[in-house]
């Protein structure tokens, strides 16, 4: 898509995409990690991890898969069924491993102040959360109104 076929794409949205990502993940690792540790994993003990099992399905997997999705299909499914991307914000290309990895990352620094780095994009004009920001990065969409329109600057 050229710069002026999309927009920004807004805090509903991202939100909807996010909750259609949690559902699906919970759907693949809830059934694992009951599968190894039982209901009792969901009981009342609070440490941080149940074992190495949880660890990775938890933490590594979940983590492995969006990274991958983001530089193979420039989205996770939520973002793909919604027609949203995530690209980088100077060129509007698929993201490096570097801001992947730094996006990720991210989302732990915009959420640890009451999720305040994720709520900004409400307020952001190029609707970027704190993890859009450090990484460089934007989420668009096919532009269908009135907001800002993308602009990319050619690599050189």
């Amino acid at each position: 898509m050229q710069p002026a076929e999309v927009e920004y794409a807004g805090f509903w949205i991202r939100v909807g995409a996010a909750l259609i990502d949690t559902l699906l993940l919970a759907a693949i690792t809830l059934p694992l990690l009951v599968s190894i540790y039982g209901w009792a994993y969901f009981g009342e003990e609070t440490t941080f991890f149940a074992g190495p099992a949880d660890f990775l399905i938890s933490w590594i997997l979940p983590a492995m898969a969006v990274i991958a999705f983001w530089l193979t299909r420039q989205a996770t499914p939520g973002k793909m069924l919604l027609a949203l991307r995530v690209v980088d914000a100077t060129t509007g290309n698929t993201l490096s491993v570097g801001q992947s990895l730094g996006r990720y990352l991210g989302y732990y620094v915009s959420t640890i102040p009451l999720l305040i780095g994720l709520i900004w994009v409400a307020f952001d004009s190029k609707k970027q959360g704190w993890h859009d920001k450090l990484a460089g990065t934007v989420v668009v969409r096919a532009r269908s109104r009135g907001s800002e329109p993308v602009k990319f600057e050619p690599r050189g």
